[in-house]
């Protein structure tokens, strides 16, 4: 793609980097929007948009304007998992149902990674990738499609007379994505450019205001500031905050690795994600059985541990060795983390750990989502 884009490989980055972006900043607004005008509404709405921008990616011809509508496409993904989170739990009364769906919702990181991997190696490397945003517009056409027809909405919006923190959604957002932009920008063109500081003061000006904004102006603050206080919760994001970073991390720096070192083909570098699947299936279902059993902070301990071991392996993995000496186990455990962080999504869990009210519930599964 980057040469057909006439880019450096490094800049493709880019490509990539501006879904989750988006996505991950967008969750914060998100969130609220489907708390005041439904959760199903706003997925659904979000579902569209990312098959919308997804068609459009299809046509883009330059790095740009690719990035941008990637971008858009990870706006939309933020309207849509936070409220199918929401709507999990609302469907699901805590119990062994509400744990074997949160397990399998954890279960499509993994899973999906292995997916995502298949699809653009298949289109890449037999057909024009530009035929691949085609085939994701026509997949989510029918999922989304599907989602509006069976799933079913709550009767009421959570929160239908309140209203959306626009200027904390504004500070918020603005600030995360100039500074993550900031971080991503200064790799490939180093910190001697002037724009570089700029755009790093601008978005810490930005996430101060966010801030002090949500503390003391804010009438219905988008991140109310006392749902950091509970006893565990603090420590919970940062550390799925850190499991989900070494599983982005393995798949990005694996997939350069076996196909800048090794050789691998795409199609064969995306065979090697398999026990992705597999490992994040067995996981999921092996949670949703043991949390029952095992206090959460242990399962999410042992994933994490999982993905420490998985980093360690790649991290000391020589460049002429089998696939399946490292890299496979590494691939294996690394689809552990993301799953057993998804058990925390499990709303009875959070109040157990952290006495976290119902009102905060789906805030407090928002900010644990956008730690992915």
């Amino acid at each position: 793609m980057a040469k057909e884009l006439g880019v450096a490989p490094a800049f493709a980055i880019w490509i990539i980097a501006f879904y989750p972006f988006t996505q991950g900043t967008f969750v914060l607004m998100g969130e609220r929007v489907g708390a005041v005008y439904g959760h199903k509404k706003t997925a659904a709405a979000g579902g569209i948009l990312w098959v919308i921008f997804h068609l459009i990616s299809g046509f883009m011809r330059s790095i740009t304007s690719l990035s941008i509508m990637r971008a858009l496409s990870g706006v939309g993904a933020a309207f849509v998992f936070p409220n199918a989170v929401a709507l999990l739990t609302i469907t699901n009364p805590p119990g062994k149902a509400r744990n074997i769906s949160v397990g399998l919702f954890g279960a499509m990181a993994p899973i999906g990674a292995a997916g995502g991997s298949v699809f653009p190696a298949l289109f890449g490397q037999l057909t024009q990738w530009w035929w691949l945003f085609f085939f994701l517009a026509l997949l989510g056409s029918v999922i989304f499609g599907l989602f509006i027809i069976i799933v079913p909405g709550e009767p009421t919006p959570m929160d239908p007379l309140g209203k959306v923190d626009y200027i904390g959604a504004y500070l918020g957002v603005s600030g995360l994505i100039v500074f993550n932009f900031v971080w991503t920008q200064s790799a490939l063109v180093g910190w001697s450019v002037p724009y570089i500081y700029a755009l790093l003061i601008a978005s810490i000006l930005h996430v101060a205001g966010f801030v002090i904004w949500e503390v003391r102006y804010a009438a219905e603050p988008i991140m109310p500031m006392d749902i950091w206080g509970s006893p565990s919760f603090s420590m919970m994001i940062v550390s799925s905050f850190v499991s989900f970073m070494g599983f982005g991390m393995l798949i990005w720096y694996l997939t350069a690795w076996q196909a800048e070192l090794r050789g691998y083909t795409m199609l064969l570098n995306a065979a090697t994600y398999a026990p992705l699947a597999v490992g994040g299936a067995g996981a999921a279902l092996l949670s949703a059985k043991v949390v029952r059993h095992l206090a959460a902070q242990y399962i999410l301990a042992i994933g994490s541990t999982a993905t420490l071991v998985s980093l360690l392996l790649v991290a000391i993995m020589p460049v002429q060795q089998t696939y399946w000496a490292q890299a496979f186990p590494a691939i294996l455990l690394g689809s552990l983390g993301p799953i057993s962080s998804s058990q925390r999504l499990n709303s009875s869990q959070v109040e157990q750990s952290g006495g976290i009210n119902r009102g905060s519930q789906d805030l407090s599964l928002g900010r644990f989502y956008r730690t992915g």
